[in-house]
């Protein structure tokens, strides 16, 4: 009898449709029976000796939640007869009720349950219990997971004795991981965890890998890069954190219709054995990272989401670095400008073309962008969402530095300073978008644009993770003041350390002093000017954190909470912002 070995994962739903992840112990059908009759079916698929299948459900409901189950061959494995949870439910919400999105990112896996944390009550687990124990109390519409869902080469004790048990760890990876099989084993570890699994599989989810998913400053530089494929173990590493990441992550994120158009997905499916599929899928995208689009396009009512990745996509050349390749960066603005009448089809037509070359990409959705938008005087979305798992906007000393750096590497000042910068940026994980200037400027001018004239949003919000503590940043234009209110939202981490170093740097990096030097730096590196000044209007805060936004028609709420044990040994999440956006 086949056994449910995780999951289930409640990932994409719209207003009659979802679909959820699951991973059995054995080749089977995969079944999903909603109490108001929606269901749906799949035969698993098989990759690398583990067995998956992503359940379309059809036949919804709008406006209802309704219970489900889960069926392996016909037998009930979901939830389980001794559940201390609720029923696990998919929602529908009607667009108009609002919607309410809960983010964070860098979730480091939770001891077992009686186990020391040493990094402190995890805010997935609070967040959990806290919707567990009231049902009727106000969830998430959506979980965004803004990077770093699992740390490859930051393993827990326990995993670090299970792969001990499987190779020597004297030989390089050493203690991280080394393939597939071992990233199995930390989605396990981590997904397995009884209050994340109970919020996974009620709450829909959203996902984007930062570096740690594969690995700390993943892509950095082209020198980084060159160094990685010249070790023995990378190669493996690679396409394993790329294929997992596929299978646990992103296969989640494509909805019923582009799954059953996504030609990688059906190649798959259609093998007895995909795994060799999936590896060559892998290896074109390390081979040629252009010719795979991870970002996505998720649209909640008036509610425009784009997860745009900034790891992958990287054009590392020195002489042109660019967090985004041409044809991703030409996929984010037309993205942005659907819908924005003219300015969409002239603005972004180089970009539609480059969309269409694009739409062959494999193991990505590539939203629902219509090739001849209508028209709407009051703009396609009230709130645009730009998810980026490093933010743009950084405290200022840090930004600068990081400009300077790369100015440093650039050759700017000379050899010796171009050599001396590489083990700056290495040493001091200097590798956000301010250390990729062009991007960072185009950013801020596609931003401006977006939030601008006839049809601008209510608000455009830059939601980021990855520096391990949470701040409110708003930018202004010389010369120029958008219509939208325009925010960078930062909420890491959801479950890891935040050593003192941290506090201490990015408490100095916001203040005047730290502002100041940074502009001495930056002079040095004969740094040009940002488009785009901004100060910050929130934090920072530091802990295991989550922050929630709900958007009502043309209105934005942001709460910030953190997880903190109480006296009596309980976790809660503890209220530290709460203030209107728009």
């Amino acid at each position: 009898m086949a056994g449910l070995r995780l999951g289930p994962l409640l990932r994409y739903t719209d207003g009659s449709s979802a679909t959820v992840w699951v991973e059995s112990d054995r080749p089977c059908t995969a079944e999903v029976r909603c109490a108001d009759g929606a269901r749906g079916s799949t035969r698993t698929f098989r990759i690398a000796g583990h067995h998956y299948a992503l359940v379309p459900v059809s036949g919804l409901t709008p406006g209802t939640a309704t219970e489900y189950e889960v069926l392996l061959d016909g037998t009930r494995v979901w939830p389980p007869p001794d559940s201390r949870f609720p029923p696990s439910v998919i929602a529908t919400s009607p667009a108009d009720e609002g919607t309410r999105i809960a983010f964070g990112s860098c979730r480091w896996a939770a001891p077992p349950a009686g186990g020391h944390d040493p990094v402190g009550p995890d805010a997935l687990d609070t967040l959990s219990a806290r919707i567990a124990a009231d049902p009727e109390a106000a969830r998430p519409d959506v979980l965004l997971l803004l990077g770093d869902q699992v740390y490859a080469d930051e393993i827990s004790d326990a995993t670090r004795r299970w792969i001990s048990g499987r190779r020597d760890l004297a030989e390089p990876p050493g203690d991280q991981v080394a393939n597939y099989e071992e990233y199995a084993r930390l989605y396990y570890e981590s997904w397995l965890d009884p209050e994340v699994r109970w919020l996974l599989s009620t709450v829909p989810s959203c996902m984007i890998f930062d570096d740690h998913d594969v690995i700390d400053d993943w892509n950095t530089s082209e020198a980084w890069l060159a160094d990685m494929r010249a070790t023995d173990w990378w190669r493996e590493r690679l396409l394993s954190g790329l294929m997992s990441y596929w299978v646990y992550q992103q296969l989640g994120n494509l909805s019923p219709k582009e799954l059953a158009t996504d030609p990688l997905y059906a190649a798959v499916r259609d093998s007895p054995d995909g795994t060799d599929v999936l590896r060559t899928f892998a290896a074109r995208a390390d081979a040629d990272p252009a010719s795979v689009r991870w970002s996505y396009r998720r649209d909640f009512g008036r509610v425009r989401l784009l997860m745009v990745d900034s790891r992958a996509a990287r054009v590392l050349k020195e002489d042109r670095r660019a967090m985004l390749d041409p044809g991703e960066a030409a996929w984010l603005r037309e993205q942005v400008l659907d819908g924005r009448g003219d300015r969409a089809g002239v603005d972004a037509g180089d970009g539609g073309t480059e969309g269409a070359r694009d739409g062959e990409r494999e193991g990505r959705p590539v939203g629902d962008t219509k090739s001849a938008p209508a028209v709407d005087r009051e703009g396609p979305y009230d709130h645009l969402l730009i998810g980026t798992s490093l933010p743009w906007l950084l405290p200022h000393l840090v930004h600068d530095v990081e400009a300077w750096n790369a100015a440093m590497c650039a050759g700017e000042r000379g050899p010796r300073w171009a050599r001396l910068g590489e083990r700056i940026r290495r040493g001091a994980d200097l590798e956000h978008w301010a250390a990729f200037p062009s991007s960072f400027d185009a950013l801020a001018d596609l931003i401006a644009e977006a939030g601008t004239g006839p049809g601008a949003p209510a608000t455009v919000s830059v939601l980021s993770g990855d520096v391990h503590h949470a701040y409110v940043a708003e930018p202004s234009w010389p010369g120029r003041t958008p219509d939208a209110h325009v925010a960078q939202l930062t909420c890491s981490p959801v479950h890891n350390s935040v050593p003192l170093s941290i506090r201490l740097g990015f408490r100095f990096g916001w203040s005047a002093w730290a502002r100041a030097l940074g502009r001495r730096i930056a002079r040095h590196g004969r740094c040009a000017a940002s488009a785009v000044s901004w100060r910050r209007t929130g934090g920072p805060w530091f802990g295991n954190q989550i922050m929630t936004l709900t958007l009502r028609g043309r209105s934005a709420r942001l709460r910030l909470e953190q997880a903190r044990a109480d006296r009596d040994g309980t976790t809660a999440l503890h209220l530290i912002t709460d203030r209107e956006l728009a």
